[in-house]
């Protein structure tokens, strides 16, 4: 008779979330975009300070959402979760920095 365990995963290292860390990750990235949005709208800081307040917005909302979502974590057991933490933070610069390029140069460029 053959056992089949559909339930856990035993030997991979894959932990699994509780109703509890999806809700305190689910309540972060509400106010991690709440946090911006009122930057945006009340407009009281500087150019500069709302832009830099959206950017730590946005990259703290990825680390939540990497860690209470998708369980990753920087522990010794889990060294392919950090390649793909350090992949995910490279690819975030890359495309905000070339957002944030992108658009000063067109600023500059329809002054």
């Amino acid at each position: 008779m053959a056992h089949h365990d559909t339930h856990h995963d035993h030997g991979t290292g894959a932990s699994h979330g509780t109703v509890r860390t999806y809700l305190t990750g689910f309540a972060l990235c509400i106010v991690l975009t709440v946090i911006p949005f009122w930057l945006v709208m009340a407009g009281t800081l500087s150019k500069a300070a709302t832009i830099a307040g959206v950017m730590i917005a946005a990259t703290l909302q990825l680390f939540v959402q990497l860690h209470y979502f998708l369980h990753l974590d920087t522990s010794s057991a889990q060294r392919w979760n950090v390649i793909a933490i350090g992949f995910a933070a490279i690819i975030m610069a890359l495309v905000i920095g070339g957002s944030m390029w992108i658009m000063w140069h067109l600023h500059m460029r329809m002054m």
